[in-house]
């Protein structure tokens, strides 16, 4: 049986940027994926948005991470050239009711240290989005966008630049802990068994099904999953808007807002729409909402100027309407297995916070 000193399993972000920050670490690293190469998944079915850390909880590893994370990725990306911006956003009220919750978005926000918040009136967000209508808001001068596959690229050339392989067509199907570590059953054209010392479980969506799947790992320590789609609509023509556009946010999400690509193209969403099983099929009756929704502010968009653009899932740990989720990473202090950490529910703000997030499972790592 072969064996290896570190497995990532799944080559998404976070599992790309933990391979690297284990490679630069001078540790032998393999990732396998069951794709046909790296960010198939969650990674490359989002809105690219670099996330200043507003909205999280108080001392949650989601806030923490975030607000860490946005300053590795901007350093990451303008010290190699990976396209991004930093065009910052306005979470906009609508009402007299929703200029109240800004005043508690921007205290949830100073309590995660993110301290660049201003309040704008209405008059003064109309003179940098004149097309935008609204009550205040709120301006995050340090959100921005990135271009997703460019920094995924660019970690996996560092990761694989520091002694990192790479396995695709390769789904980790069965494992079981062994003295030694954990042993790997791993399917593909050319099945294989594996003796990984130290596993990190970054399968995403199938995170919680890659756990079930190791035998000695206690199953009270592998939560359910829940799958909360989101929809995206793309605009057809350019956006009238430079500057990213929130709602305040909504139970489940943060709303349907309005993102731009490096390119000026417009899209809204995500919308939240729990499903059964993995769907990324948009259905078109859906931009019914979506007029309702993105005309609260914008009022002039006009019928027919929506198409269906692509969905998302985000790996929920929690079912609709349980308090929100944080990030688990769970290593042997909590499960009792040496070798072995799990990372679930790494939905939004994972890619932002992919780099810091590696830097803890480094941590959590011996070797």
């Amino acid at each position: 049986m072969d064996s290896v000193e570190c497995v990532v399993i799944g080559a998404g972000v976070v599992g790309i940027a933990v391979a690297r920050a284990l490679a630069l670490a001078g540790r032998e690293v393999l990732v396998l994926d069951a794709a046909e190469g790296i960010g198939t998944g969650t990674s490359s079915r989002n809105s690219e948005v670099v996330h200043a850390g507003i909205y999280y909880p108080g001392n949650s590893l989601m806030a923490r991470l975030c607000v860490q994370g946005k300053w590795q990725l901007y350093d990451f990306c303008r010290e190699r050239g990976v396209p991004h911006r930093n065009c910052g956003k306005l979470i906009v009220a609508t009402s007299e009711e929703e200029n109240g919750k800004l005043d508690a978005i921007r205290a949830r926000a100073a309590v995660n240290g993110v301290d660049d918040l201003r309040l704008l009136s209405a008059a003064e967000v109309l003179a940098m989005e004149p097309n935008l209508q609204c009550t205040a808001a709120l301006f995050s001068p340090s959100t921005g966008i990135v271009d997703s596959h460019a920094y995924m690229l660019a970690l996996q050339g560092e990761a694989e630049a520091a002694g990192t392989i790479f396995v695709f067509h390769s789904p980790v199907t069965g494992g079981r802990v062994v003295d030694g570590g954990i042993e790997l059953s791993v399917g593909g054209a050319e099945p294989m068994t594996l003796l990984a010392h130290q596993v990190i479980n970054s399968a995403g969506l199938s995170a919680p099904a890659v756990a079930a799947s190791i035998a000695g790992l206690p199953p009270q320590h592998v939560p359910t999953p829940y799958y909360a789609k989101g929809n995206y609509f793309t605009l057809i023509g350019r956006s009238p808007f430079s500057r990213l556009i929130y709602p305040v946010p909504v139970p489940g999400g943060l709303g349907v807002h309005l993102t731009i690509d490096l390119g000026g193209q417009a899209r809204f969403g995500p919308d939240v729409e729990w499903i059964e099983t993995l769907d990324y099929s948009v259905d078109p009756a859906r931009a019914d909402v979506f007029y309702a929704a993105v005309r609260k502010y914008w009022p002039d968009l006009r019928d027919g100027a929506l198409q269906p653009g692509y969905a998302g899932i985000r790996p929920k740990i929690v079912p609709p309407g349980a308090p929100a989720q944080d990030f688990v990473v769970q290593g042997r202090g909590t499960h009792g297995v040496d070798g072995l950490i799990n990372l679930f529910g790494i939905e939004s703000p994972g890619l932002t916070a992919a780099i810091a997030l590696a830097d803890l499972v480094r941590e959590m790592a011996p070797g």
